[in-house]
């Protein structure tokens, strides 16, 4: 009683926010129902329960709860022990196949873009990462993951309600072996939207693979293609208006694509093949046809495009240019080419393009299954993946929607047959008395459309097949005629004068479980005949694609019988679907969506079943993003949601037979363990007397128990599990007890012989340890000891450790920088010599590895500062703040001069050139000149004159200041009274001009830092001077003494 009371209230345990079991709500209304779901959904639970049926609501975001501690935790765990997730179902739905060895399959379905393909990609990830895993396993397993991006590439597309909305249904079987394997799959397609490659609405796009192969394939596969890496050049990916879509990277997905080719099999040959189809398909898209005289149409035979695809499929062009152009009709033993008109033309040509895409989709389907086929013949059980179309409502609804709804109809149905329905039968059949759930019955609708004879679909091929001009408006009057009082059915005609408002004359309307949908008949037959005219159908028999070849057999094409409508195969399809789910145990995964504008939001929901409740259903339900109450209400209703939960309120969780419930449990009551010798069904009321079963907690039918609360069934399951080891333990300690005692009493003997060996020698080990260590203590003591001693036996080793330890650290703690005087390791008095040494041969590597690593340019600038270091270190105030500055080859380039001076001065190699201020030699008005320095003279320069030319020759002396300015003044010697006198310059570039000028002029004893003034001649015989002083701010200008007076300020220092 302990184990159900602690198992009852980990069970009703409820969530911070909302209750995760709609069962345990108070109140079965509707209202009760969405304010739950609204709670949970604001907080990010994202999963709520209905008993065994879970409800998901997608947040339209990264959620981290599918990570691979997330599959540890719900690995092996029963249904309520955890907050309800995708991987609970996925669990439970293995485990149960595993325990009851049947097959299973998971209905996962919902409105388009409500988060059913990214369920069934957890549940395959939940399987590869849970299964038993070996190289053959995981190689199963890449290949059921990977066929994924490929089906997705070739058949999902962008649509209005759905950046990845999946085209086509999919079913696939997962085969396990007796231990739990993954050992292969197989997978079934159903209904391709083929109209698609040939034709998308505003706002939607071609499947995926077209615009991944012109964005991610490289440069050389498209031009091996003739594709351009522009998808506005072609027209099937342009009807829709959105080539490019944010939310998709079409060239991340093509690597993804390709990879997973090569995981399932297709080789490179085949890969070069299947992209070819898929460039062919955009060539066609290219193909234009012109009217002749007659309106007929015609098409250039050197047509670029028409070239193109002729030899991607490997076929001749001017046969493919006869079949667009030409119809082929055989009278008798005759054959006549009936000329197309451009109608009939465009007709051909898109016929094609959706015939050998929707034949290559198939044979990619085979390839996987092949990759995937297990062929050991032993039994396996199978858990099925039912990923198929959702309800579907656009604008414009046509022939593709009619389909799709009317598979969502045959799942409703199946849906209502295998829970609801099911569930009354059943418990009248065992004779429970239960107040009946009322639930809509789809059933009328799925006659409406496949009824024999009467039915839409049976119309649709009739009005495909009769001779005579049969049009979609035909069609329409003959639906009007057949089906004018039925409730479900409406057109123009037929609807009442509120109602005609909102339907055009080419419309129907049904109303469907899921509500009213309004089709456009226009395209209806020509989609439903799906018809490739006889001739294109030959000639892609010649193809030398080995893909075409494969898909179009000859003797299909030998085949006079004409082919299924694409109703009749679809509505075939869908019946065997039905048969291979009726004989399997049903789970489902129900998808909702919270909002239509995809905003993010947070909920996403399964249901799950336990490893022993048999025929229980799962359920499933996505809601998405914002909250959006009527379309949830409304999804809620179509899916039956609340009769389910009514159910489940009413009526009884789980229900099994007397014996088989009795061999499960019996060890939990002594009176019926280990064996009950009298009536199952006595057995069982024991038993659950034993238990503690209240009477309101279950019921006796004529074959099976039931019991009303899951949690009921899963204390009873957990009781079981403790006894179940429990008695193991028991089995296990005696048997252990038995062998152990033996093997003890062998073991005690055998050790204590080798613990007196291994004792004597550890113990002799240990005595030799000692005396060496002693010994080496000793030598190294009287080593300490005598270490001033010349060296002896006594201290030659100690001396020897003395060494290396300080060889040791000196190698960990040399100078790194020629410059580092200060931290040479202090060495032991033993090794002062060999330190000295060593630090000489150190310093010499490091000046050698600095003057290795100077460049010729470094080396001349170097050798320009050193000068400079000559003529004016510790003499000018200025000169620390140049060194860091570096010199160049000139200050003026030779465009900065005019030219005429240049060519007055051919003759001399101009050296360098620096601007500089001169001032007047009575005035002292400051001049702008430029200084050019030549092999023999120095020139200044205005503009196009040489004001002056000095020789190094007459040039005796040049005088600077020690202050901070860049006064210059050349001593020149003057012969003549006429002559100039005296230059007084001012250069910024001063220590680079007079290094340069003394290198060149050879003139390194004329450079004089003077203190104070510096005297100079004006002309012969006339003296002036250059006063020099401290200031505030530096000033030029001519003082009263009618010398040059200079303040200059102070140098900075830091």
């Amino acid at each position: 009683m302990q184990i159900q009371q602690n198992m009852e209230g980990a069970l009703t345990a409820r969530d911070r926010v909302g209750i995760q079991d709609f069962v345990l709500l108070d109140e079965t209304t509707e209202e009760a129902f969405m304010n739950n779901l609204q709670k949970r959904f604001s907080n990010d639970l994202i999963y709520t329960y209905i008993g065994t049926l879970l409800v998901s609501l997608n947040p339209y975001k990264e959620l981290d709860i599918y990570n691979q501690k997330q599959m540890d935790i719900y690995m092996g765990v029963n249904f309520f022990e955890l907050p309800p997730h995708i991987y609970a179902l996925a669990d439970n739905a293995y485990h149960t196949m595993l325990t009851e060895y049947n097959n299973h399959f998971i209905l996962i379905s919902g409105e388009s873009g409500a988060g059913k393909t990214e369920a069934s990609k957890k549940i395959l990830q939940y399987y590869a990462v849970s299964c038993p895993s070996t190289t053959l396993l995981n190689t199963v397993r890449d290949k059921m993951l990977m066929s994924n991006p490929v089906l997705e590439a070739f058949g999902n597309a962008k649509t209005l309600k759905n950046d990845n909305s999946s085209r086509f249904g999919k079913y696939m079987d997962i085969q396990f072996d007796s231990q739990g394997d993954a050992v292969g799959g197989h997978i079934l397609n159903y209904l391709l939207e083929k109209s698609r490659v040939v034709h998308q609405n505003h706002g939607e796009r071609n499947f995926h693979i077209f615009y991944q192969l012109v964005e991610g394939a490289g440069d050389d596969l498209l031009q091996r293609l003739g594709l351009e890496r522009d998808c506005q050049l072609y027209k099937y990916l342009t009807q829709g208006e959105c080539a490019i879509v944010p939310s998709i990277n079409d060239r991340n997905d093509w690597k993804t694509v390709k990879n997973a080719l090569q995981v399932i099999n297709i080789n490179e040959s085949d890969n070069n093949d299947l992209f070819s189809i898929v460039a062919s398909v955009l060539h066609l898209g290219n193909l234009k046809f012109s009217p002749d005289g007659k309106g007929l149409a015609t098409l250039s035979s050197s047509s670029e495009e028409l070239r193109w695809v002729s030899n991607l499929l490997g076929v001749e062009a001017q046969k493919l240019h006869e079949g667009f152009t030409f119809r082929k009709i055989e009278a008798k033993n005759d054959q006549i080419l009936s000329p197309f008109t451009i109608d009939h033309a465009i007709y051909a040509r898109d016929a094609l393009a959706k015939a050998i895409y929707g034949q290559t989709f198939t044979w990619l389907v085979n390839r996987i299954n092949e990759s995937m086929e297990n062929t050991d013949p032993s039994r396996k059980t199978v858990i099925g993946l039912l990923d198929i179309y959702g309800f579907e409502v656009f604008y414009v609804n046509s022939f593709e929607q009619f389909c799709i709804n009317y598979c969502n109809e045959k799942l409703q149905q199946l849906f209502i047959q295998l829970t609801l329905k099911a569930e009354q039968e059943e418990y009248e059949a065992e004779g429970i008395e239960w107040e009946p759930v009322q639930f809509f019955n789809n059933k009328i609708i799925c006659d409406l459309v496949e009824e024999k004879h009467r039915g839409i679909i049976a119309i649709l091929d009739e009005e495909c097949l009769r001779p005579g001009e049969a049009t979609d408006l035909t069609f329409l009057e003959r639906l009007e005629d057949k089906m004018a009082n039925h409730p479900h059915f409406v057109t123009h005609k037929l609807a009442d004068k509120m109602t005609r408002k909102t339907l055009e004359r080419g419309d129907f309307r049904l109303l469907h479980y899921a509500g009213e949908v309004t089709y456009c008949v226009v395209g209806f037959l020509d989609k439903n005949n799906d018809l490739l005219y006889r001739n294109i159908k030959d000639l892609m028999c010649q193809s030398k694609n080995a893909i075409i070849q494969e898909c179009f057999l000859t003797s299909d094409s030998e085949n006079r019988k004409r082919p299924e409508t694409v109703a009749t195969q679809f509505k075939s399809s869908l019946l065997k679907l039905t048969e291979i789910l009726m004989a399997k145990e049903a789970w489902y995964i129900r998808c909702l969506k919270s909002n239509e504008s995809k905003e993010k939001g947070s909920f996403f929901s399964y249901s799950h079943n336990n490893v022993h409740v048999q025929k229980i259903k799962l359920h499933t339900i996505i809601f998405t993003g914002q909250f959006d109450e009527a379309l949830i209400r409304h999804q809620v209703k179509y899916l039956g949601l609340m009769e389910h939960l009514r159910v489940r309120r009413a009526g009884f969780a789980y229900r099994r037979r007397y014996d088989v419930f009795l061999q499960r449990y019996k060890p939990l009551c002594p009176a019926t363990w280990p064996h009950w010798r009298g009536d199952p069904a006595e057995g069982v009321e024991v038993l659950v007397q034993h238990l503690g079963y209240l009477p309101n907690e279950y019921k006796m039918g004529r074959n099976k128990i039931f019991i009303r609360h899951p949690r009921t069934l899963y204390a009873t399951e957990d009781a079981f599990e403790k006894c179940k080891h429990e008695l193991a333990t028991r089995l296990q300690a005696k048997y252990r007890g038995y062998r152990a005692k033996g093997e003890f009493k062998k073991q005690k003997e055998a050790a204590t012989k080798i613990e007196t060996c291994w004792r004597g020698v550890q113990a002799r080990k240990e005595r030799q340890k000692r005396a060496w260590a002693v010994k080496v203590i000793k030598q190294f003591i009287k080593g300490y000891m005598t270490r001033g001693q010349a060296k002896s036996t006594d201290n030659s080793e100690y001396l020897a450790f003395v060494r290396q330890h300080f060889l040791s650290r000196l190698k960990e703690n040399l100078p790194k920088t020629v410059l580092d005087k200060t931290s040479w390791y202090s060495p032991p008095p033993v090794c002062s010599e060999t330190s000295e040494i060593l630090r000489k041969l150190h310093y010499r590597i490091l000046v050698r590895k600095y003057v290795r690593g100077i460049t010729p340019q470094r080396k001349a600038q170097l050798q320009l500062k050193l000068v400079a270091s000559t003529l004016f270190k510790g003499k000018k105030e200025s000169y620390p703040q140049s060194v860091a500055q570096p010199f160049v080859d000139t200050r003026l380039n030779e465009q900065d001069i005019n030219p005429r001076v240049i060519q007055m001065i051919r003759n001399e190699h101009i050296k360098y050139s620096v601007p500089v201020i001169k001032y007047d030699r009575n005035g002292f008005k400051p001049r702008p000149r430029q200084m050019i320095l030549t092999q023999t003279a120095a020139y200044l320069v205005e503009e196009a004159k040489i004001k002056q030319r000095v020789l190094y020759t007459s040039l005796k002396g040049i005088s600077v200041s020690s202050l901070t300015d860049g006064i210059v003044a050349f001593h020149i010697t003057c012969e003549d009274p006429k002559q100039k006198g005296d230059l007084v310059m001012q250069c910024d570039y001063l220590f680079e001009f007079l290094t340069k000028l003394s290198i060149i002029a050879n003139k390194h004893n004329a450079i004089k830092v003077v203190q104070g003034s510096i005297k100079t001649e004006v002309q012969a015989g006339k003296e002036g001077g250059v006063d020099f002083s401290i200031g505030q701010e530096p000033m030029v200008y001519k003082g009263k003494n009618g010398h040059l007076m200079v303040v200059t300020t102070r140098t900075r220092t830091r």
